[in-house]
């Protein structure tokens, strides 16, 4: 099947953005769980899906609960809303739920749609390797194509092209993925961090964005730990 024109959830563009297109495989160091919860929280926040109630101080991030009588059509949204549903919770919460398992879901799909191309083999010879290696780039050059034009041209983004780099700058991944010869990976950092920053986003979306970013580097400092703590004992 052709990927071109196909219209994909942010988290399955987010993944053919990190996915390296030969090996099939992602940065080691990516937080994927919060990562594409936050990138579906994202998506049900624009779609209107979710909103989100009064701050309140016993709540690091405001609550956030399902918009009654509304259901998506998509089935990976279809269940994220539905875990919204379910008891409301905060957003930081919500994105590592939503992200639970979300990775091999979204990567299914994508193997269906004839976008990536799964393929098994042994790491080191020994151990079972799954990876993903691009079988049609056409989309994913479309989605690179939108992002230089925001962050290197100067285009003002659309809310979801809004989102997608306010996700890629909060893994330190938005200058990587951008190819602009000449122009400095700071400067495009810089521009990423104010479009992350900015007056695009609607209450929910903005919460959203922060709850991922918040939960990838809590997640990022328990690895961290957790590495640390094994290599002293």
């Amino acid at each position: 099947m052709d990927g071109s024109g196909t219209d994909l959830l942010i988290a399955e563009d987010l993944l053919l953005l990190l996915l390296d297109d030969e090996k099939g495989t992602m940065p080691a160091a990516t937080q994927h769980q919060p990562l594409l919860g936050g990138a579906l929280l994202i998506e049900l926040a624009l779609d209107g899906l979710v909103e989100v109630g009064e701050k309140h101080r016993l709540w690091r991030t405001t609550p956030v609960h399902a918009t009654a009588g509304v259901e998506p059509s998509d089935p990976e949204l279809r269940a994220a809303v539905r875990v919204v549903a379910a008891k409301q919770r905060n957003a930081q919460d919500l994105v590592n739920r939503i992200g639970k398992g979300a990775r091999e879901r979204l990567l299914g799909r994508l193997v269906a749609r004839g976008i990536l191309e799964q393929r098994e083999g042994r790491f080191l010879g020994l151990f079972p390797h799954t990876t993903w290696p691009a079988a049609d780039v056409a989309h994913e050059r479309q989605v690179r194509q939108r992002l230089h034009d925001i962050l290197v041209t100067g285009l003002e983004p659309d809310p979801r092209s809004a989102s997608l780099v306010a996700l890629l700058h909060a893994v330190g991944q938005v200058h990587k993925q951008v190819g602009a010869p000449g122009v400095p990976a700071g400067d495009v950092r810089r521009r990423a961090k104010a479009i992350s920053e900015g007056a695009w986003a609607a209450d929910a979306v903005r919460d959203a964005v922060q709850a991922s970013q918040a939960a990838m580097t809590a997640a990022v400092a328990a690895a961290t730990t957790a590495a640390t703590a094994s290599s002293g004992s």
